[in-house]
C-alpha cells in the first residue's frame, strides 16, 4: 500500500471518529493535515493524544500564518508526534483578529510558550492561557512583526542607553544599507573569493 493510501485511510478515521469536530482532512506532500473547528480544538487535540490508534502524545509545535485579504486571516497550525506510532499529524483551523482560540496548555505544557509566541508574533489571542505575555519582541513593543501588514518603519523600539544611563524610546528605522547583500559571497566584506563564487563566475563567462 502506497503512503498516501495509508494517509487517506487514517484522516478517513480521525475525521469519522470527531465528527462535526473537524471539517475536512488534506493530503499533500506525503503529510495529513487536520482541518478542525476553531472552538473544537481542545477536544481535537484530546481525541489524537488518548485514541489507542493515534497516541499523538508530543506537541512539536504551535505556529501561526497571515492570510489579510481573509475574513478569518489567520491559521493556527499545531503539529504533533506519535512516538509509539512513529507519525507525524499536522492540525490546522482557522481564526479571526477579534477571535481567541481556546488554549491547549492544559493538555500540553509544552503549548505555554508556542501559544505566547504566536500571540507576540501574530496578535492570535488564546483564551485560558494562564499568562499570555510577549515573548520575543522588547518591553513596550507595538505590533506583531509577523503579520503581513507590518511596516519595516515607523514604530518605537525600546533600548537602554549606555550614554544616558537609562531606558530610551526610538523610532525603528532599518536604513537601506542593511538591505545590500553581496551574494557572490556568503561572509560579507570578504576581500577575496571563495571557490565556489569562482566556478558560479567561470561557468557564467561560458
Amino acid at each position: 500500500m502506497k503512503l498516501n493510501e495509508t494517509l487517506e485511510e487514517f484522516g478517513d478515521y480521525i475525521v469519522k471518529a470527531l465528527g462535526d469536530d473537524v471539517s475536512d482532512y488534506v493530503v499533500a506532500y506525503d503529510e495529513l493535515t487536520i482541518l478542525s473547528r476553531r472552538d473544537k480544538i481542545v477536544e481535537v487535540l484530546t481525541f489524537l493524544r488518548d485514541d489507542k490508534n493515534c497516541k499523538f502524545t508530543v506537541l512539536i509545535d504551535v505556529c501561526g500564518a497571515d492570510y489579510p485579504m481573509r475574513a478569518r486571516r489567520f491559521d493556527v497550525v499545531y503539529h504533533m508526534l506519535s512516538m509509539k506510532k512513529n507519525f507525524r499529524i499536522r492540525v490546522k483551523l482557522t481564526t479571526g483578529e477579534e477571535t481567541a482560540v481556546p488554549s491547549v496548555v492544559p493538555l500540553f505544557s509544552s503549548a505555554n510558550w508556542y501559544e505566547r509566541e504566536t500571540w507576540d508574533m501574530y496578535g492570535i489571542m488564546f483564551a485560558g492561557h494562564p499568562d499570555l505575555r510577549r515573548l520575543l519582541s522588547d518591553y513596550g513593543f507595538e505590533g506583531h512583526p509577523l503579520r503581513k501588514d507590518f511596516p519595516l518603519t515607523g514604530y518605537v523600539e525600546l533600548r537602554y542607553s549606555e550614554e544616558e544611563k537609562r531606558v530610551v524610546y526610538e523610532p525603528v528605522k532599518l536604513v537601506q544599507e542593511f538591505r545590500d547583500f553581496d551574494f557572490m559571497s556568503p561572509w560579507e566584506g570578504a576581500k577575496y573569493i571563495l571557490p565556489a563564487d569562482k566556478q558560479t563566475e567561470e561557468g557564467a563567462k561560458d
